[in-house]
């Protein structure tokens, strides 16, 4: 099929070189959000779909507004059979979603009609689910509601970040997108109406929701800050500086602690929770690198009255 892909982070390149490399398909533009600023510079850079594409001399579109007449027009005069979405990062109005023959085909990392929405590897790890996945539907207006072609599953590991798990299902959702595509193309795939009921919703989620409560449960804490790394990053305060956090491990035979008490020792930097302290594995100070938490305790005059807050 003569394909547009949209699409902008890191996970949907995976699926798009998967289509590039596809003998029974031909992307003949990538469709991705402008150039944003980046590092300490701002200086505007493009997506990592975006150098991509360059790399692989196929057309690049970058309209600031997708919706706009201007740009259904532009994408009009393609003539794409199907457009392939993932992670692109805007809506879609119903004019551009009637462009292609075979309309707009997303692929969502999760088990729909489970977490609807921008951070569904985010929300899936900090709800404790065990199992997640992909889905290849078809985009209508509302949020993430249309019709599923396909399936895959994936466990959620004890120790997983979402920068962890969207790896792996960047990889086997690429699969599914071009076999999704696959039978689009040949006529062997129908869409089946999503359930009613389990809808959950994922929304984005903020540097202030990133925050740690340290009233929480420890587990709680764990999964939060789990699904938060690496973006946009667990952080704290201590004391009158704002610091990130790595992942934490459990300690249930340490001795108990008030929740946000640091207690450093030589069996680590441990914090309080609303159960069991949990042991800081690395931290990064205002202007320094990540580093090791014992070897930042050592160094930071931590007495008895230092919180984490």
């Amino acid at each position: 099929m003569r394909l547009v892909f949209a699409g902008t982070p890191e996970p949907a390149v995976p699926a798009l070189q998967k289509l590039v490399e596809s003998p029974r398909h031909d992307v003949v533009a990538v469709l991705t959000r402008p150039d944003a600023a980046s590092g300490r510079r701002a200086k505007p850079s493009p997506s990592p779909v975006a150098r991509f594409a360059m790399e692989h001399d196929i057309p690049v579109l970058r309209p600031a507004r997708p919706n706009a007449d201007e740009f259904v027009a532009q994408l009009s005069k393609l003539e794409p059979e199907c457009c392939a979405v993932v992670a692109y990062g805007a809506l879609l109005s119903e004019r551009l979603l009637a462009v292609p023959t075979h309309g707009w085909i997303n692929l969502h990392f999760s088990i729909l009609p489970a977490w609807r929405g921008a951070a569904p590897v985010q929300a899936a790890i900090a709800a404790g689910d065990t199992v997640t996945g992909a889905t290849t539907f078809q985009i209508e207006p509302a949020l993430d509601s249309g019709p599923v072609f396909g399936v895959v599953t994936e466990t959620i590991r004890p120790t997983d970040t979402a920068g962890e798990l969207l790896d792996r299902l960047s990889m086997s959702g690429a699969t599914l997108l071009a076999t999704t595509l696959d039978g689009i193309a040949d006529g062997s795939l129908t869409p089946v109406p999503q359930p009613q009921d389990g809808i959950s919703v994922a929304p984005k989620i903020t540097v202030d929701e990133a925050r740690v409560r340290w009233d929480l449960p420890a587990h709680v804490v764990d999964r939060r800050i789990r699904s938060v790394t690496p973006t946009p990053g667990a952080w704290t305060m201590i004391g009158d500086l704002r610091v990130k956090l790595g992942p934490v491990t459990i300690d249930e035979s340490a001795d108990a602690l008030a929740p946000g008490a640091i207690r450093a020792d030589r069996d680590g930097v441990h914090i309080g929770t609303g159960s069991q302290p949990v042991v800081l594995g690395m931290i990064q100070p205002p202007g320094k690198k990540l580093m090791n938490a014992a070897d930042w305790a050592r160094g930071a005059r931590l007495d008895e009255s230092t919180r984490a807050e």
